[in-house]
C-alpha cells in the first residue's frame, strides 16, 4: 500500500472505496430484451474515494480510510488510488470489494446498482488501526453512510487532536445530538436534509430554518442542498445561495462528492465560507458534465477563479 500524503496538514476520508463500472446507453432494453452498451468505464470509485480523488486535484494531500476486498479488484483500485495520489495506509483489506453500477440511459438520467457486501463498511476497529493517520490529520471527513457508532469514534478522535470535522450525510437519530457537537462543517443533500428536519425542505424558506437550528447544534458551516434551487450556505452571520450550474448535465452522480472535495479544499486553502462555497459549486458543476462519480476538477483552483 501506498501513503502518499504525508504531513500534518493531510485531509483524511473515511468512507467508501470500491470499484465503478459505469455503462452508457441510449436506451434502456424490455423485460426479456437487451440493448447495446455506448460507453463503458470502471475504475476506482465510492463515495470515500471519489471526494479523495476530487481533493487530490485540488492539490490537497489527502489520504484514506476504507475497505477494500481481498480481491483482484481490491488491488486494482489500491492501485488506482496510488495513482491518484492519495494515501491508503488506512485501508484494511477483507472479503470482496464493493461493485457500483452506474446505468445512464439518457443525459442526466441514471440508475445506481449498489452492492455493498457488509465486511466493506468501516469498524471503530479499523479506526483504531488507522489512529496514526486520523492523529496525523489537518481536517477528517465522514460519510455518513458508513455505522453510526464509526462515525461517532471517528469524530470524537478527530476533535480530540485538533482536526476540523466535516460530515457528508444525515446524522444517525441515535447518535446525531452528540455528532453535531462535534462537527464543524455538515453538508446535507435534498433527501437527508428531510431526514434532518424530519419533514419537507422544498423551498429557500425551509432550508434557512434547518440550517439556523443545525448552526445552533453545533456546526459553524452548514451546506443544504435546495430542490431546483442549488446549495444553501449558512453561517454564523451570513448565508449565500449557490445556484445549480448551468451546465449540461450527463449525469449527476458524484455531484456532492464533488462539492465535499471543493469545500474542505476552499476551507483548507483559508478562504471564506462563500469563497470556498464557490469553488465547491464549480466541482459539483464540472463533475455533472462527466459519465461516473470520477471527477475532474484539474481546472479548478483553492482561493482563485477557475483556470482555463
Amino acid at each position: 500500500m501506498t501513503d502518499g500524503a504525508a504531513g500534518g496538514g493531510c485531509v483524511v476520508v473515511v468512507g467508501q472505496i470500491g470499484r465503478d463500472v459505469v455503462l452508457r446507453t441510449d436506451g434502456l432494453p424490455p423485460v426479456g430484451g437487451s440493448a447495446g452498451v455506448a460507453e463503458r468505464w470502471e475504475g476506482l470509485g465510492g463515495k470515500g474515494a471519489n471526494q479523495a480523488v476530487g481533493l487530490s486535484q485540488l492539490g490537497v494531500p489527502v489520504r484514506l480510510v476504507g475497505v477494500v476486498g481481498e480481491d483482484r479488484a481490491g488491488g486494482a483500485v489500491l492501485r488506482a488510488a496510488g495513482r491518484d495520489g492519495i494515501g491508503t495506509a488506512g485501508v484494511v483489506r477483507r472479503g470482496r470489494t464493493a461493485l457500483l453500477l452506474d446505468l445512464v440511459d439518457a443525459p442526466g438520467s441514471r440508475r445506481l446498482l449498489e452492492d455493498v457486501p457488509p465486511e466493506g463498511l468501516v469498524t471503530v476497529d479499523d479506526l483504531e488501526r488507522a489512529r496514526a493517520v486520523l492523529t496525523d490529520a489537518g481536517a477528517v471527513s465522514l460519510q455518513l453512510q458508513q455505522p453510526s457508532a464509526t462515525v461517532l469514534a471517528a469524530a470524537r478522535l478527530a476533535r480530540r487532536h485538533g482536526a476540523r470535522v466535516v460530515a457528508d450525510g444525515a446524522p444517525d437519530p441515535a447518535v446525531r445530538g452528540e455528532l453535531l457537537g462535534l462537527v464543524d462543517v455538515l453538508r446535507a443533500d435534498a433527501a437527508e436534509a428531510e431526514l434532518l428536519a424530519d419533514g419537507p425542505v422544498g423551498s429557500l424558506r425551509d432550508a434557512r430554518a434547518l440550517g439556523s437550528r443545525l448552526l445552533a447544534a453545533g456546526p459553524g458551516l452548514v451546506a443544504l442542498a435546495v430542490p431546483d434551487r442549488g446549495d444553501l450556505l449558512v453561517w454564523p452571520g451570513g448565508e449565500l445561495l449557490l445556484p445549480l450550474a448551468d451546465v449540461p448535465v450527463a449525469d449527476p452522480t458524484g455531484a456532492g462528492d464533488a462539492f465535499v472535495a471543493g469545500l474542505v479544499a476552499g476551507l483548507r486553502h483559508g478562504s471564506d465560507p462563500a469563497a470556498a462555497g464557490r469553488l465547491a459549486a464549480a466541482a459539483a458543476g464540472a463533475t455533472v458534465q462527466r459519465l461516473g462519480g470520477r471527477p475532474d476538477l484539474s481546472g479548478l483552483a483553492p482561493g482563485g477563479p477557475p483556470r482555463g
